[in-house]
């Protein structure tokens, strides 16, 4: 088995998907793409900022644009943005040559992780748990559906993700080879 060309990650805000996608591309030695920060680097502004003006819809348009142009590169992990899954012309995008990996993580992790966070437009009200739950009822459907491969994050250091994940996509990493070479020599 071979590495997939892509791999793009996909799970609720708080998952780990950029910190993990960076530490998983390095270790496979692919490139690592944010298509949140490659907008904002094109906008010239964050994303609560095109929210305010473009409202969802405008940045919801925009982030299906650059899924597009993203899903025609080879040898990336894809961190995407939350809701790219909620349009369903973004799944075939997402899917394109690509193993698809829904980091799923707890409400009370996403709330842990995302509480100081104000980058993120959707969790800027009196009640953002709420938002985190009900956004995870109208997500998590489509992430699992979506998904390759579905790996829990809570509790879990990004290292250790990124090293169970190493071996889902690519099984015959050298440890992979020392064991089964071992388990060979037991059954002859």
């Amino acid at each position: 088995m071979s590495l997939p060309k892509r791999i793009v990650l996909v799970g609720p805000m708080g998952a780990g998907k950029s910190t993990i996608g960076r530490m998983l591309a390095r270790e496979l030695g692919y490139r690592f793409l944010d298509s949140d920060r490659i907008i904002e680097e094109r906008c010239g502004a964050n994303i609560p900022w095109i929210f305010d003006v473009e409202g969802e819809e405008g940045f919801r348009q925009r982030e299906t644009a650059m899924l597009a142009e993203l899903s025609e590169q080879c040898e990336t992990v894809l961190a995407t943005g939350g809701g790219a899954v909620m349009k369903p012309e973004n799944h075939e995008l997402l899917k394109q040559d690509a193993t698809v990996i829904y980091l799923k993580t707890s409400i009370d992790q996403q709330v842990e992780r995302t509480r100081r966070d104000r980058n993120r437009p959707l969790l800027q009200n009196d009640d953002p748990e709420a938002v985190l739950r009900k956004l995870f009822a109208l997500r998590d459907p489509v992430y699992t559906k979506l998904a390759d491969i579905v790996m829990h994050t809570d509790r879990k250091s990004p290292r250790l993700v990124v090293r169970q994940l190493v071996n889902r996509v690519n099984p015959k990493t050298p440890r992979h080879r020392r064991q089964v070479r071992k388990e060979g020599r037991n059954h002859a």
